[in-house]
C-alpha cells in the first residue's frame, strides 16, 4: 500500500494537493487528529478494507505539540510501516496575502487570537518534525493552481520504469529561484530573443524562438555540455537513493532561452530513460 501524509503550512496549498491525489486514485482523508494516525493505518490494512493508495492530511488543526507529532511518527516506524510525507510550503508574505484576499483567518489566529505573523511562525515550529522527515517539499509561492497540481501528480503517478521523479522547470532569475531546485542551469549567457522585435512577445514554445536560440554555436555547445553533465550525474542521484530531482533552467525573464533549453533538456532526459515533467513557471508573465 502507498501511504502519503500530506501536510504543511495553512494556505500553502494542501487542499489543492489532496484534489490532485484524488484525481490520480488516492483515497484521501482530510484533517485527522495526529493521535488517530496509527489507527487509520491499521484500518487501511485490515482485510476487506485494505486500500492501495491512501493520503491523509495532517496539519496544525489536529496537532497539539511537536512532541505529539514525533510520537505518532515513531509509532508508525515501530510498526515498520512505509509512508511518505509531502510538505507544502510558501513564504510568509504569500501566505499572508492568501489569507487577506478572501478575508479568511489562520487556524492559529482563530484558536489562540494571535496576529497572523506570529501564527505562521508558531505553525512553522509546530510542524518542523514533519518537514524534517518529508521526502517531498513543494514551495508553492510562485506556482499557480495548475502548476501545483502538475507538480503533485508528477511525484505520485506511476512513473513506469523511470528510477526517479524528475522535474525540469524554466524560470526567470528576475522573479527568483525555484526554492525546490536541486540543480540550477543558467542560460543568460546566450543570445537573447527579447531584443529581436518579431520574437520579443513570443516564448520558447514557439519554433521561431527555438531556431533563433539554437542557431548560435555557443547555445549548441552549452546544451551539449549540460547534457554530458546530466548523463553522468543523474545515475549518481539515483544510486544515492534520491526519489525526486528538480532541474531549474533560468534566463532573465523566463520566457525565451530558459524555455528553449528546458524543453531540450527534458527531451534528452527522456532519451536517458527518465519520465520528466517539463514546466514553464514564468511563461505567461507579462513583459
Amino acid at each position: 500500500m502507498k501511504f502519503v501524509i500530506v501536510t504543511g503550512l495553512s494556505g500553502a496549498g494542501k487542499s489543492m494537493a489532496v484534489n490532485a491525489l484524488e484525481d490520480i486514485g488516492f483515497f484521501c482523508i482530510d484533517n485527522i487528529p495526529v493521535a488517530l494516525l496509527p489507527r487509520i493505518v491499521d484500518f487501511a490494512l485490515q482485510g476487506e478494507n485494505q486500500l492501495n493508495r491512501v493520503a491523509v492530511v495532517m496539519d496544525v488543526r489536529g496537532v497539539r505539540s511537536s512532541e505529539q507529532l514525533e510520537q505518532a511518527l515513531s509509532d508508525l516506524d515501530a510498526k515498520q510501516f512505509e509512508y511518505e510525507i509531502l510538505f507544502l510550503d510558501a513564504n510568509d508574505a504569500v501566505i499572508q496575502r492568501r489569507y487577506k484576499e478572501p478575508r479568511r483567518q489562520h487556524p492559529i489566529t482563530i484558536a489562540e487570537k494571535l496576529p497572523i505573523t506570529e501564527a505562521i511562525a508558531r505553525e512553522r515550529r509546530l510542524l518542523q518534525p514533519l518537514r524534517a522527515r518529508a521526502q517531498y517539499v513543494i514551495d508553492t509561492s510562485l506556482l499557480n493552481t495548475a502548476q501545483n497540481k502538475e507538480r503533485v501528480c508528477s511525484l505520485f503517478l506511476d512513473h513506469g520504469e523511470s528510477p526517479m521523479a524528475l522535474t525540469v522547470v524554466s524560470f526567470g532569475f528576475k522573479y527568483g529561484l525555484p526554492q525546490e531546485a536541486d540543480l540550477v542551469l543558467d542560460v543568460r549567457c546566450l543570445p537573447n530573443p527579447f531584443y529581436v522585435p518579431e520574437l520579443k512577445n513570443l516564448t520558447g514554445l514557439d519554433q521561431s524562438v527555438v531556431d533563433y536560440v539554437m542557431a548560435a554555436p555557443e547555445s549548441q555547445e552549452l546544451l551539449r555540455r549540460y547534457e554530458h553533465m546530466l548523463e553522468y550525474a543523474l545515475p549518481l542521484y539515483v544510486k544515492e537513493g534520491k526519489s525526486q530531482l528538480m532541474i531549474a533552467v533560468g534566463c532573465t525573464g523566463g520566457k525565451h532561452r530558459s524555455i528553449t533549453f528546458a524543453r531540450k533538456i527534458g527531451e534528452f532526459c527522456q532519451k536517458l530513460g527518465y519520465t520528466p515533467s517539463v514546466q514553464h513557471r514564468d511563461a505567461k508573465r507579462t513583459l
